[in-house]
């Protein structure tokens, strides 16, 4: 009997492919995965040309990928899989500015997840992140492929079209229509409304899929919004500055680094450095920025989203517009409570339908915290709605 149990346990493991150039590196990531009862190794390659042909061959259920490989790279390799062979991929990545550029890169092009190498390529000390790695496979093994293949449109608010065409003109005045129909629609979805007395401000809390669905959700935004975002996104140093000059090169808003006793400004958005909380504080009749390094993790994270809505919430005289996506876990759940015990916030929560991971924004719902649970493609414009109303 008990064998029968075990061989259907070893039939339910989740089937591996780790890539890496180095020999010592696959072989220490497979020892990882392989010690893991739900994960069986079925295979490794050493470039990105190799990664491509043993997807196909092998069908894998994930993928752990190196970024920096000769032949062909991680980013090639990753690019030509989701769009063939589409499946969860984890990237493995140096903390160098080249590193966490190209990493931002993987996340956009449709990698899960990633970790970043304590030691460098060969990181001899790569059992110091094993929990880490074994924790996002095994997720990034469960994530809906339909959030990560999807194309969003570009939602950005119109532009008009100039041209002597006739035909332009038409396709100008659907467009515009389109859009102005689409929002009277979303309108009609609630009354929930931001009282036009005191300043807004804007918290956005996302971990795993958040680089993507930050891109969605920013790039959505007008320069003329108004007043300053908030963002707490999960990740290690080093890869926050490279994810803050990525979106600010695609969107209309300033998109920055959060520095510490920076003034918040309208029109900026706000990412919380990799290893610190962010906290918002005011000064005078302004508020600024407040980076602590030294408080502990909470849940494992710092940053931390219930971090910064607790200090949203000693600002008892201002309105706050809260937003929770994509992410494993429940991060933002208490500091949700504590923030619509003490303030006053409407509450976002991004649908199972589009979440990558619906972990957070799951607890919000499942607290009874989300006013609105809304699609990724339509927050940037559930936001303007609600903020403009």
């Amino acid at each position: 009997m008990r064998k029968g149990v075990d061989d259907l346990n070893i039939g339910n493991r989740k089937k591996a492919l780790v890539v890496d150039d180095s020999a010592f590196m696959r072989k220490l990531i497979s020892d990882f995965l392989s010690g893991h009862p739900e994960i069986e190794v079925i295979g490794t390659a050493r470039n990105g040309k190799e990664a491509v042909e043993k997807v196909k061959s092998l069908n894998p259920d994930f993928v752990t990928m190196d970024i920096e490989m000769p032949i062909m790279n991680g980013l090639e390799a990753l690019k030509e899989i989701m769009s063939c062979n589409p499946l969860p991929i984890v990237m493995l990545s140096s903390t160098t500015k080249i590193g966490a550029e190209n990493t931002i890169l993987a996340m956009e092009y449709g990698a899960v997840d990633f970790v970043a190498k304590p030691g460098g390529a060969i990181s001899l000390n790569l059992h110091e992140v094993k929990e880490e790695i074994l924790g996002k496979v095994i997720a990034a093994s469960g994530v809906q492929m339909s959030t990560l293949t999807k194309k969003y449109a570009d939602r950005r608010l119109p532009k008009l079209i100039i041209s002597d065409s006739r035909d332009s003109q038409v396709e100008k005045k659907v467009e515009l229509s389109s859009f102005s129909n689409k929002q009277k629609q979303m309108h009609n979805v609630s009354k929930n409304k931001i009282s036009k007395t005191g300043k807004t401000f804007v918290i956005i809390g996302t971990s795993t899929g958040g680089p993507r669905a930050l891109q969605e959700v920013l790039t959505g935004l007008p320069a003329s919004i108004g007043i300053p975002i908030l963002i707490v996104q999960h990740m290690p140093p080093g890869f926050t500055k490279s994810l803050a000059d990525r979106l600010d090169g695609l969107c209309d808003i300033h998109v920055k680094e959060a520095e510490d006793g920076e003034l918040l400004e309208n029109g900026t958005a706000y990412i919380a450095p990799g290893g610190k909380h962010l906290k918002m504080m005011k000064k005078g009749m302004t508020y600024c920025v407040q980076l602590d390094a030294v408080d502990p993790l909470r849940m494992g994270h710092r940053p931390s989203v219930d971090v910064l809505l607790e200090s949203a919430a000693e600002n008892t005289e201002l309105n706050f517009l809260t937003v929770i996506m994509t992410g494993m876990g429940h991060d933002g759940k208490s500091g949700m409570e504590v923030l619509r015990k003490n303030g006053k916030t409407i509450t976002i929560a991004e649908s199972a339908k589009t979440s990558v991971v619906y972990g957070m924004p799951k607890a919000i719902k499942e607290a009874g915290f989300a006013d609105e649970v809304v699609d990724l493609n339509d927050i940037s414009e559930t936001i303007m709605r609600i903020i403009k109303s």
